[in-house]
């Protein structure tokens, strides 16, 4: 077994980051020098069967792309989008694209002309790996976004097999990957991360799974690898461990095609995003088998963990971060006890902590922020100086979430800008959002403020009702007198108005800027 920095590393000693590193060493060429045969990638088939990628395979089809790239002009420092979903050629690519010195950018593939022009005509990308799907797409209605010098460059036709492919001697600190904010407020910047981030994220990766790697464990996630969800908390962070990676993208979330893909693939550890974690609940699915599950991205609340320990036979451990800098805070069911409502303790390697105004921690609420020195976080927003200055207050990053620091744990209360300030008490939309969703008419829901000549702002609940239920005035005082009975009268939404959808952002975070514009116009979801 290859040794490495691990979580006890990190906790004992503080980061211990070489200052020559490439991440495609470190997930790939490292394996596939020690272990050719050892399995990097799992493909579930239609037929029931399984394709494994070994990191033998992986690296020959690295390098192949990587000459390749190189042939069409790539060099160091350059960018390249990766609009690939789950597979091992959107492993092979990033790792490609890292072998040359150059920049990835992943790229979802349901993006569509606006938003892929945005990211490429920003990063000033020179070239795009993609499949024979996604080039066709490229060629005819996202024609617009590319540039006449973007080279589109396919898996198809390279011959494996050839000259390997030297991998360039990087610092730790050389920009290596750019990700794309969810634009949740104002337009996605690109947080630009350097080779050590990935070392940035195995702390949290091993606490949010139970001490990750175990013997037997496989990775899976339903998230895309575009995100750095998918990307740097389960598909990197396995191929560094040599710990199996399952891919498999579903084009729908179903309860039913995740089961199977467990059940087909092994996968004993797997990242839900709330969303699949919602689906699985509403649903009533369960799922044997597993070893650990992750969740991040919103908080779960106490009714979602009690459901997913009767339904996986586990605690679920929350984690938190954002683009700018991941995985800093994570609860470890296998290490403590979960407070319910807390998303858990600042991981080690990571001074996370909740400062007011002045930059100082406070006894209080106030904004969570993170201590440079992270080791995930990013160099800066790329080309974007302002920006960038602006995230940070002294030595704090801020995040732009509200929280409270009790003790070891820490409590997230909302966005920045979410936070409702309602006769005189700050209320956050997290916090009664999970109290609906212990009603068993609710099927899913968002919480904003919206303007109130006498409280400043009134709790206004958007509500998805399940089948069964009917979106009258008897449904609406019954959840609203839910909310005041179980969470707390000055709490419950005074506005409640029933809806068919939510506006999401594509990672599965509700835009509840766009909540509050269709509360002012009067308009429906």
């Amino acid at each position: 077994m290859i040794q490495g920095p691990t979580f006890s590393h990190v906790k004992e000693h503080g980061w211990q980051i070489p200052e020559r590193l490439n991440m495609a060493w470190e997930v790939c060429d490292r394996w596939a020098e020690a272990e050719p045969e050892r399995v990097a990638l799992i493909e579930p088939l239609a037929d029931g069967g399984l394709r494994r990628t070994t990191f033998g395979d992986l690296r020959a089809m690295a390098d192949a792309m990587a000459h390749r790239l190189v042939e069409v002009g790539i060099g160091r420092g350059d960018r390249v989008g990766v609009f690939l979903s789950q597979s091992p050629w959107t492993a092979a690519a990033h790792v490609a694209v890292w072998k040359i010195g150059a920049i990835s950018i992943p790229l979802f593939t349901l993006f569509g002309p606006e938003a892929l022009a945005m990211r490429l005509g920003d990063a000033e990308a020179r070239a795009i790996v993609t499949d024979a799907g996604g080039a066709e797409r490229l060629g005819g209605d996202l024609a617009p976004a590319l540039g006449a010098d973007v080279a589109l460059v396919t898996p198809e036709g390279l011959a494996l097999g050839g000259p390997p492919f030297a991998t360039a001697d990087t610092g730790a600190e050389d920009p290596a990957v750019m990700i794309y904010t969810s634009g949740t407020t104002g337009n996605p910047k690109g947080a630009l991360h350097a080779h050590r981030v990935l070392r940035g994220h195995l702390p949290g990766v091993e606490l949010s799974h139970d001490m990750l790697p175990q013997p037997g464990d496989v990775l899976w996630t339903p998230a895309d690898w575009a995100w750095i969800g998918g990307l740097f908390d389960v598909l990197m962070p396995g191929l560094w461990h040599g710990v199996p990676v399952v891919a498999a993208r579903l084009p729908r979330f179903t309860p039913e095609d995740c089961a199977r893909i467990v059940a087909q693939t092994g996968a004993r550890n797997v990242f839900f995003p709330p969303t699949a974690l919602r689906a699985l609940k509403a649903a009533d699915m369960s799922i044997p088998g597993l070893r650990s599950v992750a969740s991040g991205g919103e908080p779960l609340g106490a009714e979602m963990l009690d459901w997913g320990r009767r339904a996986f036979g586990l605690t679920i451990n929350e984690f938190y971060g954002q683009t700018e800098c991941n995985m800093i805070v994570s609860a470890c069911g296998a290490l403590f006890d979960p407070v319910p409502g807390a998303m858990g303790q600042p991981v080690p390697g990571h001074a996370v902590d909740v400062i007011g105004p002045d930059g100082a921690p406070t006894g209080g609420e106030g904004e969570i922020a993170v201590r440079r020195g992270s080791a995930s976080m990013m160099l800066e927003y790329w080309r974007n100086p302002e920006a960038t200055a602006a995230k940070f207050r002294g030595d704090w990053m801020l995040t732009g979430d509200r929280g409270i620091r009790e003790g070891a744990f820490l409590r997230f209360k909302g966005r920045d800008d979410d936070v409702i300030t309602s006769s005189g008490y700050r209320i956050g939309p997290g916090e009664v959002e999970d109290c609906l969703l212990t009603h068993p008419a609710v099927a899913s829901c968002g919480v904003v403020g919206t303007p109130d000549p006498e409280r400043t702002e009134a709790v206004t609940a958007f509500v998805i009702l399940r089948p069964g239920h009917a979106p009258d005035a008897e449904t609406r005082a019954a959840l609203q007198a839910h909310v005041k009975t179980r969470l707390a009268a000055h709490e419950y939404p005074r506005i409640l108005h029933f809806a068919e959808s939510l506006p999401m952002t594509i990672s599965g975070k509700i835009i509840r800027r766009e909540l509050r514009r269709i509360a002012a116009e009067g308009a429906r979801p």
